[in-house]
């Protein structure tokens, strides 16, 4: 399975972006801001904790245990500067903590129907997880 979240809106607090399954529209993302272009020689030219976007990159997606919301979630593995990066639900920018929400629409620099959107999306991460897919997830403007 191959997620690619294709960042749209780069507002000075927040970006908001459309998330395609195996080429076919999904849902809407909220994220942090994207600060600097995350190549600077260190992380710490660009990485402000918990208001930054992660960087441009390809991932793969695992799908483990989330002690901070005791329940499976999507994790993104290897993101530079970063620990912890999931997909999950919430609403507005002060959620994401450099994490990725979806959701089914946008509004303003929120996003709405978050659980709409994450329900059809995690059960189809776990089936292709379940199929024995590999999850890859690419980060593009």
């Amino acid at each position: 399975m191959h997620l690619r979240l294709v960042r749209e809106i780069l507002a000075a607090d927040y970006t908001h972006g459309s998330l395609y399954v195996d080429g076919l529209f999904e849902c809407f993302t909220l994220e942090d801001a994207v600060r600097g272009d995350g190549i600077a020689a260190t992380v710490a030219q660009w990485k402000k904790p918990k208001i930054t976007a992660i960087p441009y990159d390809n991932h793969t997606v695992i799908i483990n245990f989330s002690t901070r919301f005791q329940r499976l979630l999507p994790l993104l593995e290897g993101v530079k500067g970063f620990s912890g990066v999931r997909i999950h639900k919430g609403n507005t920018k002060d959620n994401t903590e450099g994490c990725i929400l979806v959701g089914q629409a946008r509004s303003g620099a929120e996003i709405v129907n978050s659980k709409k959107a994450f329900d059809p999306l995690f059960e189809k991460m776990q089936d292709a997880i379940g199929r024995g897919d590999i999850i890859t997830m690419e980060i593009t403007r």
